[in-house]
């Protein structure tokens, strides 16, 4: 064996090495680029039911957009006839207010002139009683001319 057969072996011998470790670092490529594919299938099976179930939630969110809409604009109607209700309320509140005083004053009035009618009343029956008893009596001259 000469120094290039020798050289040749070893050249050999690393070509196999190197196509040996090349054919193990395919392998585990060719394993991780499955696990990949894998991976990727998965994930774009989860995208497909995530699309699908956004889907759905935006249409039940449209719908419920749309019946709040129309539920907010029966409720401002509502509201708008109810207005005047709670105005002519007001007036009312305002008006009973303005009773009640008046009725205040007017009791104030009569109990006052019930109080002087009532003193009148009084000074009236003791007058009454004074002028019978010093009111002179009526003889009974009629009663003699008479016979």
């Amino acid at each position: 064996m000469t120094g290039g057969e020798v050289a040749a072996i070893i050249a050999a011998v690393a070509f196999a090495v190197l196509v040996v470790f090349i054919v193990l670092v395919l392998i585990k490529i060719g394993k991780t680029v499955e696990r990949v594919t894998t991976t990727v299938d998965e994930a774009n099976k989860t995208i497909e039911v995530v699309t699908k179930d956004v889907d759905i939630l935006s249409r039940q969110v449209e719908g419920l957009l749309v019946k709040s809409n129309e539920l907010l604009d029966d409720v401002n109607k509502k509201v708008a006839t109810i207005d005047p209700l709670f105005a002519a309320v007001a007036d009312l509140s305002e008006s009973v207010s303005e009773l009640n005083y008046s009725s205040r004053n007017l009791l104030g009035k009569v109990g006052a002139v019930g109080k002087s009618t009532a003193k009148a009343g009084v000074v009236g029956k003791v007058g009454g009683a004074a002028f019978r008893a010093f009111r002179p009596k009526k003889t009974s001259k009629t009663s003699e001319s008479v016979k």
